[in-house]
């Protein structure tokens, strides 16, 4: 109850604060990020530098006339300021990655800002965090930026290295069980669409908006979580799973891109049906053990066109994007057109079917189907995309799949030197160590398997600049008994 008569409760100023900190923290993390970068591009007396550390003094002073202080803190791949989780959307996505990746690189987990603080101990902060984070890596950057930061005089900002809380563990937690949730509704929505235009009833294109939605959600805040998933690729239900493991990859890659939310939204749902016209498709065919003879593959190859027509079937039942019936029709043309279905006119392929056709391509090729029971490993498969022109996959497209998800794909098995056998986990986030991902511990030296293992970052080094752990090989799981997908759920 609202009104004149009631006076505002402990949980009303709680809700009160947070809501400003949502609004003020974002509004200091853009100015912080426009900062570095002016700092970065242009001399101290440029008139757009000198601009940005006059908003970044701004914003950081409607933070301290009512909070007293500003705290902004870095665990996993969240950040809070005093406290407050701030959101991440595709309007902020490139601040708080920017901030993100530079604060990582010096090893800084939080900077504590009092009342007092001036214009100048930022620029000096600034100009420091720029110059640290561009050092060897073998330099303890950390400890130069606090000797330097005292050095400078700056006495009102402190700054401390990451910790690693109970409260960021339960987070993870938290994110990889709403994960499992989004994976696994996702999957059941696409089986029963598919399996209802089967059998020729209609399918209910709302929830499978539900389902796209609540994969663009889940990726804009815990991104590694949900695309850890991908590797279940169920044997049985592979026409399920690659469908949403091709949706969730597309999407991803879209936001790596930049896309907009919508953007993403529409992205999703021309992915989740890029293959829906194998509804079509006898299961004698789709389900074949061995290769398809001449007939049986051009009733396989039927099914873009196949898919455009049970997608214009749906639009009775709810909006269908016209973008899903052209990532359907597209996404096995190639972007030279010497593909299927055979174009007759020459066209341009679309930035969706060439973002599907990336997501698509990855996963079928490492996955376990009736026709190839020995699935090939991940990072050999994006070599062949990569390398290989008559695939016919976008170049660009390829290269930024490989950024997003690492030279070594989450789920690649890896043999270590120190004889340890480990799971890709995630790509690492220091962009200067792409060839060495974090990785989960599953075998030690002696052959032992161990579950749930424990997670290393491979580009972690002694005293003397020496990697602890580096890369032998890749390997094939099955070899060692070892099921990828239990690590990831």
């Amino acid at each position: 109850m609202t009104g004149p008569g009631r006076r505002p409760s402990v949980v009303d100023s709680i809700e009160t604060s947070d809501a400003f900190i949502r609004g003020a923290g974002r509004a200091f993390l853009v100015t912080l990020y426009t900062a570095l970068r002016s700092l970065k591009l242009y001399p101290l007396e440029n008139n757009q530098v000198q601009k940005s550390l006059d908003d970044l003094t701004a914003s950081v002073d409607q933070i301290l006339e009512r909070e007293r202080e500003v705290e902004l803190r870095v665990t996993g791949e969240f950040i809070f300021v005093n406290a407050t989780r701030l959101r991440l959307d595709l309007d902020n996505y490139a601040s708080f990655s920017h901030v993100l990746g530079i604060l990582r690189a010096v090893g800084v987990g939080l900077v504590r800002a009092a009342e007092g603080t001036d214009r100048r101990e930022w620029t000096t902060l600034l100009s420091l965090l720029l110059v640290v984070s561009a050092r060897d890596a073998t330099v303890n950057r950390f400890f130069e930026l606090v000797t330097k930061l005292h050095d400078g005089g700056v006495t009102h900002i402190t700054v401390e290295p990451p910790i690693e809380s109970e409260a960021s563990e339960e987070e993870e937690e938290r994110a990889k069980e709403q994960s499992k949730r989004t994976y696994q509704r996702s999957v059941a929505v696409t089986k029963e669409v598919i399996n209802s235009v089967r059998m020729g009833r209609s399918a209910s294109v709302k929830k499978v908006k539900r389902a796209v939605q609540a994969i663009v959600d889940q990726l804009l805040s815990s991104e590694s979580s949900l695309v850890g998933l991908t590797t279940l690729r169920d044997y049985d239900d592979y026409t399920f799973t690659h469908s949403v493991n091709v949706c969730i990859f597309a999407v991803a890659l879209g936001r790596k891109l930049g896309l907009t939310k919508l953007q993403l939204y529409d992205l999703g749902m021309a992915a989740l049906f890029h293959d829906v016209g194998k509804s079509r498709v006898p299961l004698e065919v789709l389900n074949k053990d061995g290769s398809l003879d001449e007939e049986e593959w051009r009733i396989m190859t039927a099914h873009p066109w196949l898919g455009v027509l049970t997608l214009f079937g749906m639009r009775g039942y709810g909006e269908v994007p016209y973008r899903s019936m052209i990532g359907a029709y597209e996404h096995h043309m190639k972007t030279d057109l010497t593909g299927y279905p055979k174009s007759i006119r020459p066209r341009e392929v679309s930035i969706f079917s060439k973002i599907i056709a990336v997501a698509d391509g990855f996963d079928a090729a490492t996955s376990r189907r009736t026709y190839q029971t020995s699935p090939i490993e991940p990072d050999a498969v994006l070599k062949e995309m990569l390398d290989n022109p008559k695939r016919g996959y976008d170049q660009i497209l390829v290269k930024a799949f490989i950024n997003l998800i690492g030279v070594y794909p989450v789920g690649t098995l890896i043999i270590l030197d120190t004889y340890d056998l480990a799971i890709v986990t995630a790509a690492n986030p220091n962009p200067e160590f792409v060839h060495r991902p974090m990785a989960r511990i599953v075998s030690d030296s002696t052959g032992t398997v161990v579950y749930p293992g424990h997670v290393v970052d491979l580009s972690e080094q002694d005293g003397s600049g020496n990697f602890l752990r580096t890369i032998i090989k890749v390997s094939n799981p099955d070899k060692y008994g070892i099921r990828v997908s239990d690590y990831f759920v």
